[in-house]
């Protein structure tokens, strides 16, 4: 719930409570309640009407799609994990020559260009 443990949730009934008192306190998780609701509602109904106005070719709009973990996800990794999974493209690599060992005392070799 929220990512709250039930530590964390009974510490807030006990501030709750000793905010609002037990006469008060059914009133006000009604009221919390019914708040919750209408802006659940409000955000379905402002998602609806800017799917209907923005055209056909919108369609599948998500505007959660416009978080940036879920557009990297969606557009660049889905990619990957498609290639990553797909078991029909065989590769042609040519197997590579092993590297000899070095002997003690020996420096490896050195290329100025890649570092």
């Amino acid at each position: 719930m929220f990512g709250l443990g039930w530590g964390e949730a009974l510490a807030l009934v006990v501030i709750a409570l000793l905010v609002f008192g037990p006469e008060k306190l059914p009133q006000a998780a009604s009221q919390a309640g019914r708040t919750l609701r209408q802006l659940r509602q409000m955000a379905n109904n402002a998602k609806a009407d800017l799917q209907a106005n923005m055209g056909p070719e919108f369609a599948n709009f998500d505007p959660a799609d416009l978080n940036p973990k879920n557009f990297v996800r969606k557009h660049l990794l889905d990619d990957l994990e498609k290639d990553w999974n797909d078991t029909s493209a065989t590769t042609t690599a040519e197997p590579v020559a092993p590297t000899p060992e070095l002997g003690v005392g020996e420096i490896p070799p050195y290329d100025n260009e890649a570092t």
